[in-house]
């Protein structure tokens, strides 16, 4: 057996065993589909009696009951497809969902570095997609293949106990349907692959555009992402025509290959020993048999192809729910936290990448100080802040929190005495107080939360709304402007009173007069914590205990704001541009 089998076999076993906690209702599937498989083997095996008896013999007797017992037939194989079909959609809606679910919460396990180096499309339509493919595996595909599975091994028992001679063809010619299934296969689950990579690519261009679109239009790029889309869109329809193309050869290939048989069969039963030994009825049921496997055996040639797509679905699932979660390594819970703060040495280069953004990152914060890290972009001052909560393990060097290193920290300790707000806000698609409330898990009440909302200057905006702060804005804030998204985020951030605070360019979205109160109101409630302040605009770290000047991953100069113009380095230079300019 090749690697490539036995990946599939263990990829199926691995599928199997999210249908075992189902495995009543499979089993109630199972027993259906054997049922409306064997009834249908059952009436066409009277067919000899009926054409002997009744019509050849004319026995009205025999004929008379003949309609009683088609409608029973009919009846249980309608029954039994009843019980198959639901069973087994219970069952693959129940898998699709464990799936969903596992696929989901291994998503907010993973590493930051993960989710950096694959398209939120990509692993949307895994969510998606691939699990919808899934489904399609466990219930259509098993469906066919037992109960077609079933129906032609019954056919091929009974045509050999009718008459061996006739049905030894089909020793013949099993070993090449076999063969070509197996061919087929393999070209079905390459086919598999790359469509559900396209689809990947399909929803990642999709994303991009409603993401971007505003720039797209501002831009003129309309043109630019019709022709990307149309690439992807393309490429996708082209993996899909190619699969149909591969089981329609296939089908046609094995009903030609039956045709074989059937004209075997004719064939042998114009010799005249054979038509003696040979009843009407046998021979019309012989023929009519190996007419009516023509429609199972393309049945299972088509569902291979669905099959080795849900395997290929289930193995890139399974891709996912086995890359390593964020490790927790640490023991130690932190808990009162002062707020010392203490990077020493620290070195960083961002996992999959060689380049090097952090060299020798080594200063203090004093519990209750506020230290700002100013320089250009890309000098590493969010790197910095993303290290903290340890979003990113550090190649080397240390960073500690009153004394105790961050690694030994369990990480929902270590955020919980954090606060965050980035340069980039992210709301939920809820109430202002639910996105104001997030993650808190005791109850908030009203009057703190007004509070929060009003030194935010929150209250200012959703007051006008009809709905006040159950007001819902919308995936991401859609509905509020850019100033006011951040001061939700901000609120958010006061309202945890986190000993911790970091702020990312936290008050650039906002206008002067939104910047100045906001501001007034951090430096007021912020008392007593520390502070961590990424900020472009200088005006707003005047008053920090400490600034640390950054410029390409290095500390270039640290002091307080009276200190660093004195000495009228980068960041005296820098001050000098931007009250330029402000003046």
């Amino acid at each position: 057996m090749s690697v490539s089998q036995t990946n599939q076999t263990g990829t199926a076993r691995r599928l199997l065993r999210y249908v075992f906690p189902y495995k009543f209702g499979f089993l109630a599937a199972a027993l259906g589909m054997l049922g409306y498989a064997l009834i249908d083997v059952y009436f066409i095996s009277k067919l000899p009696e009926f054409i002997d008896v009744g019509i050849n013999d004319k026995n009205s007797e025999y004929l008379r009951y003949a309609p009683i017992f088609i409608v029973l037939i009919f009846f249980l194989r309608g029954a039994f497809n009843f019980v198959a079909s639901y069973c087994l959609n219970w069952v693959g809606t129940h898998v699709v969902k464990t799936l969903r679910q596992q696929l989901f919460e291994q998503y907010m396990r993973l590493p930051v570095s993960f989710h950096d180096q694959h398209s939120t499309g990509e692993l949307i339509s895994k969510v998606t997609y691939n699990t919808e493919q899934i489904k399609q595996t466990t219930s259509r595909s098993l469906s066919v293949l037992l109960r077609e599975g079933v129906f032609v091994i019954g056919l091929l028992v009974m045509m050999f106990m009718l008459s061996w001679q006739l049905s030894a063809i089909f020793l013949l010619i099993a070993p090449v349907i076999a063969v070509v299934v197996s061919f087929v296969s393999k070209r079905f689950r390459l086919l598999s692959r790359n469509i559900q990579n396209a689809m990947g690519n399909v929803t990642t261009c999709s994303e991009q555009m409603l993401n971007g679109h505003k720039v797209i239009l501002s831009f003129g790029g309309q043109q630019i992402e019709k022709d990307r889309f149309y690439k992807v869109n393309n490429l996708t329809r082209q993996q899909d025509v190619k699969l149909e193309a591969t089981r329609a050869i296939s089908v046609s290939t094995i009903q030609i290959i039956a045709s074989f048989a059937l004209a075997f069969v004719v064939y042998m039963a114009s010799f005249p020993e054979m038509l003696e030994s040979l009843s009407a009825g046998t021979f019309t049921t012989i023929v009519t048999s190996m007419v009516v496997m023509l429609r199972p055996l393309k049945q299972l040639t088509t569902v291979n192809s669905e099959f080795q797509r849900g395997l290929a679905a289930a193995k890139s699932v399974f891709a996912v729910l086995d890359t390593p979660v964020e490790q927790d390594t640490g023991t130690v819970k932190l808990s009162n936290v002062q707020g010392d703060i203490r990077f020493e040495k620290v070195n960083f280069t961002y996992p999959g990448h060689d380049k090097q953004v952090l060299f020798d990152i080594s200063f203090s914060a004093k519990a209750g100080q506020t230290i700002a890290l100013v320089g250009r972009s890309g000098s590493g001052k969010t790197t910095i802040s993303s290290l903290l909560p340890r979003f990113y393990e550090l190649t080397s060097g240390d960073i500690s929190i009153d004394g105790q290193n961050i690694r030994q920290c369990t990480l929902p300790s270590l955020r919980n005495q954090m606060a965050i707000v980035s340069q980039h806000v992210t709301l939920f698609n809820d109430t202002i107080a639910n996105n104001i409330c997030y993650g808190l898990a005791e109850h908030v009440d009203p009057a703190t939360l007004r509070e929060v909302a009003d030194k935010a200057h929150v209250m200012e905006f959703a007051s006008q709304l009809p709905q006040g702060l159950d007001t819902v804005i919308g995936e991401n804030g859609v509905s509020l402007s850019g100033g006011q998204r951040q001061r939700i985020a901000i609120a958010r951030a006061l309202l945890r009173q986190a000993p911790i605070l970091v702020l990312d360019e936290a008050t650039s979205a906002l206008d002067t007069e939104s910047e100045r109160k906001i501001q007034a109101a951090l430096d007021e409630l912020l008392k007593g914590r520390t502070n961590i302040v990424i900020a472009h605009r200088l005006s707003t770290i005047e008053q920090a205990d400490k600034i640390i000047v950054m410029e390409q991953g290095r500390i270039i100069e640290q002091g307080t704001h009276t200190e660093l113009l004195s000495a009228k380095g980068t960041y005296a230079q820098l001050y000098k541009m931007q009250f330029g300019t402000e003046q």
